[in-house]
């Protein structure tokens, strides 16, 4: 029976209460059923630079390497030095960022149910920005792909084919005719070997619009990194806002999973962080270990994570930011018991 390593970053602010609040969770799927998990927390982030100068240190690094996946608290200031090293050097090129309605979550419309899939190793977010000799003037340089923009479009349509069979590509490429121009190109192209899938494309700022118009039309969203940033915290806010937002880094060989958000630090040490987002990005996790490797017991732990989530909400049991005065920490028990608890009834949530 296969172990899994999963390196752990508890991260920044509100990071190590959600931590907290969501090994319940992975300890219910150890012991309903059978999913042996080993824990290998690892330092990155403020905390780590204040303490060892650097806010990700090599060691952890390495950890990370010799682990089968990770799975990652928000980090504060450090966070580029952090999770964009970590998207570039394990080449993550998948962003995955579901916006989903939830029960008795406060959402825009109850029938939302999308997901972003963000390009994650280009873009502005390359960094490579400069400014003149005389300081008048800043350049960043952006970076946009044939290979990247392909395989990310592949992945949309994938996606798609499992879900309700309709990708948009959303872009620019009115304005930004070259870079742009090339992301939807690849996208026409990716659409064409996929003609059991709905196709269209929508510039940013009507997606950004439609988004809130008519956001159940959506299902798969395929962007490029920085509009993809932007757009999946608009469409977290349709469903809840950012305490319900899971996110994935997903590339080849390896993936990271975490909320999308920040660390929250006016929140910290006050047990009102809504641990959801990280429960949920915890599914995600079970989810891609079962498809990686075959393993039944890791998609069923996935499936029963979601539905715990789901009646746990439908009981009230919610922080502050859902209406509720639960604590970040009775949110995570409770639903860590109804994984357990539907484990034990042989799967049955």
């Amino acid at each position: 029976m296969k172990s899994y390593k999963v390196a752990l970053i508890k991260g920044d602010g509100i990071g190590p209460e959600q931590v907290e609040a969501t090994l319940p969770v992975l300890q219910a799927v150890t012991e309903g059923l059978g999913v042996n998990l080993e824990i290998l927390e690892v330092e990155a982030g403020d905390g780590c630079a204040a303490k060892r100068g650097v806010p990700l240190p090599e060691e952890t690094v390495e950890t990370i390497k010799a682990s089968n996946v990770c799975l990652k608290g928000p980090v504060g200031e450090t966070a580029a030095d952090v999770i964009v090293r970590l998207r570039l050097m394990f080449d993550l090129y998948v962003n995955l960022r579901p916006a989903k309605a939830y029960p008795r979550v406060p959402c825009l419309r109850p029938d939302i149910d999308m997901v972003i899939v963000r390009e994650n190793t280009e873009d502005l977010y390359k960094g490579f920005e400069y400014t003149t000799p005389d300081g008048e003037v800043a350049v960043a340089l952006r970076v946009i792909s044939r290979k990247a923009s392909r395989r990310i479009a592949e992945y949309a349509f994938k996606l798609a084919e499992g879900r309700r069979r309709k990708v948009v590509a959303v872009h620019k490429a009115n304005v930004m005719k070259t870079t742009c121009g090339l992301f939807a190109e690849e996208c026409r192209k990716t659409a064409e070997k996929h003609p059991n899938v709905e196709f269209r494309e929508m510039y940013v700022d009507a997606a950004a619009m439609n988004l809130i118009k008519r956001p159940h039309e959506f299902d798969v969203i395929v962007i490029p990194n920085m509009f993809g940033d932007i757009l999946s915290d608009e469409a977290a806010q349709l469903v809840g806002g950012l305490g319900m937002a899971p996110g994935a880094n997903i590339g080849d060989r390896f993936a990271l999973f975490e909320p999308i958000h920040g660390s929250a630090p006016h929140l910290t040490g006050q047990q009102r962080a809504n641990p959801l987002s990280m429960i949920l990005s915890a599914g995600l996790m079970f989810k891609w270990l079962g498809e990686r490797w075959e393993d039944e017991r890791c998609l069923l732990a996935s499936k029963l994570v979601e539905e715990a989530v789901v009646e746990t909400l439908k009981e009230g049991v919610v922080t502050p930011d859902l209406g509720g005065n639960f604590k970040t920490m009775d949110v995570g028990r409770t639903v860590a018991g109804k994984v357990l608890k539907a484990a034990e009834e042989g799967g049955k949530a």
